[in-house]
């Protein structure tokens, strides 16, 4: 039986299909035991979700010490703990104050965070960002582009510059992974024709010192990463599925104290 820890905490992401969550080791990155994943409530109204939360917080009690606090990804924009948007969830999310809600299913202390904001931060203190200062860029590629922002190590939450207009379109329709299957275009194709554009736009904005590309086409970065000229280094994630739940625990810990 392993001891609770100060340094375990407790990550759970929210999706549209599914919920996950695991104990992390703070000083690793690594998860404890395996993670649990429970399918998401249909419909996924804040009642069904906090009870799954609920349950999934309950069921490492060998691993996280019950004052820890719990981190928690949510999929939308979070003021203050309040949803202020919902994608791939119930809309009667939008403003509800899911810290308060998962509070209470919990009774534990609870951090909400944007789930692309989580992986930033993991990125940053256990991935393909540790260890660097000034500006760090997130893009998540996926059916839209989600993007995360940090500056020395701090999270400016809730960025949408995958929502730029850029020559006259809303840049995600163009430039997003769904974009290329959509249209067809190869990787090459995709990378000179269409990242190269909005990564350039991004860079000349924000200046990052590192981009970190997530999403389930960093699996294949190899096979467009190369083709583009930035001036910015550019390199795929490295925690991938993990990454929700770790940044989750992480900020929860360094937050609120664990």
């Amino acid at each position: 039986m392993t001891r609770p820890t100060s340094r375990i905490g407790l990550g759970i992401d929210i999706g549209g299909s599914g919920i996950k969550g695991a104990p992390v080791d703070l000083d690793s990155g690594t998860f404890v035991v395996d993670r649990l994943k429970i399918a998401t409530p249909q419909p996924s109204t804040p009642e069904a979700v906090a009870s799954v939360v609920a349950e999934i917080a309950a069921a490492f009690p060998d691993h996280v010490s019950g004052d820890c606090p719990l981190g928690v990804t949510f999929p939308a924009v979070i003021q203050h703990g309040i949803a202020r948007s919902a994608a791939n969830v119930d809309h009667s999310w939008i403003g509800t104050d899911v810290a308060e809600l998962l509070a209470k299913a919990t009774e534990r202390r609870v951090l909400v965070v944007n789930d692309a904001d989580a992986a930033a931060v993991a990125e940053h203190r256990h991935g393909a960002a540790a260890g660097v200062d000034g500006v760090v860029l997130l893009t998540t590629l996926g059916t839209g582009i989600g993007t995360a922002l940090l500056v020395n190590g701090v999270l400016v939450p809730n960025t949408e510059f995958g929502h730029l207009e850029i020559d006259g379109h809303d840049a995600e329709t163009r430039a997003a992974s769904s974009a290329r299957e959509r249209e067809d275009l190869s990787y090459q194709q995709w990378a000179e024709e269409r990242l190269q554009r909005y990564y350039s736009v991004v860079e000349d904005l924000l200046w990052p010192d590192l981009i970190v590309v997530g999403g389930g086409v960093s699996r294949k970065a190899d096979r467009f990463l190369p083709h583009l000229r930035l001036r910015t280094p550019i390199v795929p994630a490295q925690l991938r599925n993990t990454a929700g739940i770790v940044g989750a625990a992480v900020l929860a810990a360094e937050r609120l104290g664990c």
